[in-house]
């Protein structure tokens, strides 16, 4: 049996609920005072607040999805390769991403992320 607390589940429990578009349970798997960044550093969110405020106006997306092409667990680390279709200023469309999270206690504490080109519909 998986562990429910261990990266790979807090992680999938994040994908699982940021695709329902679900924020209490989004926001569940994140620490209080856990961070965003725009890798290398720029930060994009600190603590539950600003996480709360940044993950709202993305979740209002009807058409956010984030599909799951590659995971790598190493320790604490999880590091996942995702397609996320969202609507950009410009119009629909979608962007690669890698996203590198870091899960201690059962909880994500950063994750910070990198984006490819956009690619409109």
């Amino acid at each position: 049996m998986i562990n429910p607390d261990s990266p790979a589940a807090v992680v999938q429990r994040q994908l699982d609920a940021y695709n329902a578009h679900d924020l209490e349970a989004l926001l569940a798997t994140y620490a209080e005072d856990a961070q965003q960044f725009e890798h290398p550093g720029k930060l994009l969110a600190s603590g539950k607040a600003t996480l709360r405020e940044r993950l709202a106006a993305r979740l209002a997306e009807p058409n956010l999805h984030a599909h799951l092409l590659q995971r790598t667990v190493m320790g604490h680390l999880v590091i996942d390769q995702e397609i996320v279709t969202r609507t950009f200023p410009e119009g629909p469309g979608s962007m690669s991403m890698v996203a590198i999270y870091e899960v201690r206690d059962g909880l994500i504490q950063s994750a910070s992320v990198s984006f490819g080109e956009k690619v409109l519909n």
